[in-house]
């Protein structure tokens, strides 16, 4: 039996120096592979994604506010919610669990930028983030870590108030909404710029 296997066993190091390879029978008694269409295999897997599994997933927010969903949510109801569902990956008081969960709390360096100078500066939400457009984002695509996705429209804003405002950008009485968060402005808005890179010769 061992003798039968080796034409194989030389056709696919043939195959793997770059040599033609000879078609192999199969040893007597293995039966023959079905013959493969030329679309390639199918495993009868999946299903069609129609529009409405589609718009289920299609929920992301852009940096200029597109896509905010209706809701609101308050400091105080987002402190719940982080106790309950954040604080175990991000510590108790955002200062996260290293090496695997980032801190979420802190605005300190307060002054200047000095993050490309000091590796070791810990970027948090209060002085690193850049738009709270896509802190609403994150939460609502990624957030809670074991079911992302699974908050609502509400618990969404109060999650991210509740972090604004431990990190001092909005009030402790604040309650959040499309429009609230629009006219929030991150302290480290100014430090980043728009990746207008188009490809090609153009890429800066």
């Amino acid at each position: 039996m061992r003798r039968a296997w080796i034409p194989a066993v030389m056709a696919v190091a043939a195959a793997a120096c770059g040599a033609p390879q000879q078609p192999v029978s199969p040893p007597a008694g293995d039966v023959a592979a079905a013959p493969i269409d030329k679309a390639g295999p199918r495993y009868g897997l999946g299903r069609s994604a129609d529009a409405a599994r589609i718009a289920a997933v299609d929920i992301d927010v852009g940096a200029d506010g597109s896509g905010l969903p209706a809701g609101r949510g308050s400091v105080a109801d987002g402190e719940k919610l982080y106790q309950a569902q954040c604080a175990n990956c991000h510590g108790a008081r955002g200062e996260g669990i290293v090496p695997v969960y980032p801190a979420l709390i802190g605005r300190e360096p307060r002054e200047g930028f000095p993050f490309g100078n000091d590796p070791k500066l810990v970027r948090t939400v209060g002085n690193y983030w850049s738009h709270a457009t896509t802190l609403v984002d994150y939460v609502r695509r990624a957030m809670p870590l074991t079911a992302p996705g699974s908050l609502t429209n509400d618990q969404v804003y109060a999650v991210s108030a509740y972090l604004l405002a431990a990190n001092e950008i909005i009030a402790r009485d604040a309650v959040l909404d499309s429009a609230a968060v629009m006219a929030i402005q991150m302290p480290a808005k100014d430090r980043f710029v728009p990746d207008d890179r188009r490809g090609g010769p153009e890429v800066k």
